[in-house]
């Protein structure tokens, strides 16, 4: 649970020097880490012996700077308290207040805290398959969101259900998937044929058959209090288990939850109407949602979930550049080739070499492609060439984006989201046939980018961008990809599936199904908000009045 300082005058109950590490910035606010958070208790002890000392009130004062860099809270008035410390607990206290700490060295160090017992963890199983790289990112986005926002009181467990948890045929999902998105032809047809709900809902009935004795299984293992789905062919099967364990009692009543990981066109399979709720990012998943027999109340619209790195500030450019060995002057274009470095970028490479030469700089993320890497750092150098730098897979992508001015990559939604959060104007260069096509107008309707696959055409517009008459409309483009970007909601998302954890919804989901039946809950008329975990009305999700017994 994130607490918010609100004013200063709360600010000023904390001791002179607090240790930055105690406080983050995210979004203009100062907020308190869940590891330190006020102690009531014990600043109305320390007032109360304020009082009987005759101490004067201490005003404070806050020097707030962005990013990861430290907040120094200092309150000028002289230093009335005592300092409890104490390796494995204790208090800091001091002026008008106090603050948990734990073996602190002078105004910096460790604040360690007692974990939380295992038995009041809450479990959360995030359900992905390893189709492409945008589902692995997104779940492991949610997963450092809530370790970010929680700190421990959340066993987040991220699991391949295919190919961990399912025999054979049905475990080689992911390595078929990779053949057929190598295969225009075979995908697109895949693809469209599975899409209606009259041929996918059957489908999946019948390999529920195989499956669903696994599945079960590991659902026993983990016992999570949640179950969520990053992964369009991870509901129907996974719903169907929850209910059938839930009506047998083999199972206490949980909720289900669908986080859409696509962000325009999406496949019929990510929407089933037994989930309990189903997170979309745009406007057009939540109609598709619709058209697919999914109540409005199931649908709660916050973005996609983008790793919690990209809603921190960063260094200003120039500097940043400097650390990432660029040239803090030159305009940089950064150049993407997704996890296994796919796509043209050698050639591309080559047309900026000779559309920009030593005008502009060129990073290129290859991911695990080691032999592209090796042919890009044999390319000529010095006069007459971009300042090119070449890497792999990188953790630190939120750094290359705030560096560079503009983005090529294909059309996947992840990398799309992540640049509007940066800002960066937006070339998208190809796209996996079907699901990543609605991509595309959306970003050049929105204009906030452009669409060429052909690597020539891609470097004239890169030219045109960056150093041609353009500038102003590059510009233009930059705002209105920021406008665009939707860096909370991740925690947006988190916070929503912790509401999920506390007990099960009766108004949709697999407890509805069970327990009430499957239209049982549309019947009731008696709604009332459900209630946050820490207090506020859920506003996306009404529940029914009571339980049935």
């Amino acid at each position: 649970m994130r607490t918010l300082i609100p004013n200063e005058s709360d600010v000023s109950l904390l001791p002179p020097i607090v240790p930055a590490f105690l406080f983050h910035k995210r979004g203009g606010a100062i907020t308190v880490r869940p590891r330190a958070e006020l102690d009531p208790s014990s600043v109305e002890q320390l007032n109360s012996r304020r009082d009987s000392n005759g101490s004067s009130s201490t005003s404070g004062s806050v020097n707030k700077s962005g990013g990861d860099v430290p907040i120094r809270i200092t309150l000028p008035s002289a230093f009335r308290g005592s300092i409890g410390m104490g390796v494995g607990g204790g208090l800091f206290l001091g002026g008008v207040g106090a603050a948990k700490a734990v073996a602190l060295w002078p105004f910096g160090g460790r604040n360690v805290q007692s974990p939380t017992p295992e038995s009041e963890k809450r479990r959360i199983l995030i359900g992905m398959s390893n189709t492409g790289g945008g589902h692995k990112a997104s779940a492991e986005a949610i997963k450092a969101a809530f370790q970010e926002t929680y700190g421990d009181k959340y066993e987040i467990t991220i699991v391949d259900l295919w190919k961990e948890h399912t025999p054979t045929p049905f475990n080689a999902l992911p390595d078929t998937y990779s053949f057929l998105v190598r295969n225009a032809i075979l995908w697109r047809i895949t693809y469209q044929f599975t899409n209606p709900k009259l041929i996918h809902v059957p489908y999946l009935s019948a390999v529920s058959a195989f499956v669903s004795r696994h599945v079960s299984e590991a659902l026993d293992s983990y016992n999570p209090d949640l179950v969520v789905s990053v992964h369009p062919l991870m509901q129907h099967i996974p719903i169907k288990v929850l209910r059938d364990r839930i009506k047998s009692g083999a199972s206490k009543p949980i909720n289900f939850a669908t986080v859409v990981t696509d962000f325009t066109t999406c496949h019929n399979t990510w929407f089933c109407p037994g989930a309990t709720r189903c997170f979309v990012p745009t406007e057009y998943c939540r109609d598709l949602a619709i058209s697919n027999e999914m109540d409005a109340r199931q649908i709660i619209m916050h973005g996609l979930p983008i790793r919690p790195a990209f809603s921190r500030r960063l260094p200003p450019k120039p500097r940043l550049r400097k650390q990432l060995g660029m040239d803090p002057a030159l305009p940089a274009v950064l150049l993407v080739g997704g996890g296994e470095g796919m796509g043209a970028l050698e050639e591309t490479v080559a047309q900026l070499d000779g559309r920009l030469g030593d005008k502009c700089q060129v990073v290129v993320i290859c991911g695990r492609n080691q032999k592209l890497q090796e042919r890009l750092r044999e390319r000529p150098a010095g006069p007459g060439h971009p300042l090119l730098h070449v890497r792999g897979f990188v953790d630190n992508i939120h750094e290359w984006m705030g560096a560079c001015d503009a983005i090529i990559t294909k059309a996947g939604p992840g990398t799309i989201a992540e640049a509007l959060i940066a800002g960066l104007p937006i070339l998208l260069n190809g796209n996996v046939p079907c699901q990543e096509e609605g991509n595309i107008p959306y970003v050049v309707d929105n204009r906030v980018g452009a669409f060429e696959t052909r690597p020539d055409r891609i470097a004239a517009i890169m030219d045109s961008w960056l150093l041609k008459g353009s500038r102003h409309w590059f510009e233009d483009m930059g705002k209105r990809a920021r406008a665009l970007g939707r860096p909370e909601a991740v925690y947006r998302i988190v916070d929503d599936l912790a509401a999920l954890t506390e007990e099960p919804y009766f108004d949709f989901g697999p407890a509805t199904s069970a327990l009430i039946g499957d239209d049982g809950a549309k019947k009731k008329k008696s709604w009332r908000p459900h209630k946050h975990p820490h207090g506020h009305a859920h506003g996306n999700g009404p529940a029914l009045a009571s339980a049935p017994a």
